[in-house]
């Protein structure tokens, strides 16, 4: 698959300004986004479990130009999404989209190591199993065991609107995600003292608002904003709470589920709960999932007096 991406690549490149990709980076179990702009620049490509990033979150900031990407499938949706919205030019992408098996949990690979990810000394994926020496120790584990969450329950392993579909296309088999089927089993008080509790730990480093695709708000962010001051700095359960609360309901109907908000979170919040439970509630009422259809607007960008999904008076 990555020979076949490569050429592809190669053969589109004179008519981009650069492609999007990931390439191997500080160690063997993380890579890092890649701007392709030479024919030697795709040799350092990379794909595969550790290509994680969501690489839609760089195109706003790129528009005007003539890009390739490189996307797994709910990168796709982030791309189909930003373009629904206006906030890129479909015409300026090239998409080369992946048929993906999934991609790692570091949260999950940790736990399975005998050491930090910092004394890996070497790591190789054969077939679906990875083999590490890790602080001298052999150590193998299943690609299942640490798949990420968004993962097991993805609905589109193949990307969605590709110009170019590179490798076998999968079909979808979502599984549920416990933590989330607890979460929602609690009562909306408990949901809230699960909040209260979970965002004692929360940094207010924004690194969730900056790798999302979505968030596109930058310098306008409510969250930093002096004037208006609409949101405090004091770092506590209240405040940050509300940021995210305001941050999930910025991306009710258009939460592409790529999950980057919570790998990017340094102190391992599970930030998705409340972004699929917030899909789950506009799927429900307006029979609406962000980045899956060419040409939708999101049902929070329109009004409409009367909608059908919700009966407002009770009648």
């Amino acid at each position: 698959m990555l020979q076949q991406l490569k050429d592809a690549i190669t053969s589109r490149l004179p008519e981009l300004d650069l492609v999007l990709g990931w390439e191997m980076g500080f160690d063997p179990f993380h890579a890092t986004p890649l701007y392709i702009r030479e024919a030697a620049d795709v040799e350092r490509l990379v794909v595969g479990p550790w290509a994680v990033h969501n690489l839609a979150t760089y195109l706003p900031g790129l528009k005007g130009k003539k890009v390739g990407i490189v996307v797994k499938g709910c990168d796709s949706r982030s791309v189909i999404q930003l373009a629904n919205e206006g906030l890129i030019r479909r015409e300026d992408v090239t998409v080369f989209g992946l048929c993906c098996d999934g991609v790692v949990s570091h949260r999950k690979l940790r736990e399975k190591l005998p050491a930090d990810l910092g004394f890996v000394e070497e790591a190789q994926w054969q077939a679906d199993v990875l083999r590490a020496r890790v602080a001298g120790q052999e150590v193998s584990v299943r690609l299942s065991d640490v798949l990420a969450d968004k993962c097991i329950a993805c609905c589109y392993p193949n990307a969605l609107g590709a110009d170019v579909l590179v490798g076998s296309e999968r079909t979808a088999s979502p599984q549920p995600v416990a933590c989330q089927e607890s979460f929602e089993a609690l009562s909306s008080a408990e949901k809230q003292a699960f909040w209260q509790e979970t965002m004692a730990r929360c940094i207010r480093c924004y690194a969730c608002r900056n790798a999302c695709p979505m968030c596109v708000c930058r310098d306008h962010c409510i969250a930093t904003s002096r004037d208006p001051l609409w949101l405090g700095q004091e770092n506590s359960p209240a405040e940050n709470f509300m940021f995210q609360m305001i941050h999930v309901m910025h991306l009710a109907g258009r939460c592409t589920e790529c999950g980057e908000c919570e790998r990017a979170c340094p102190v391992d919040i599970p930030l998705l709960l409340l972004r699929r439970h917030m899909n789950r509630v506009t799927q429900d009422l307006f029979a609406y999932e962000a980045g899956t259809t060419v040409g939708q607007t999101p049902p929070l960008l329109t009004f409409q007096v009367e909608e059908a999904g919700i009966n407002e008076r009770g009648w």
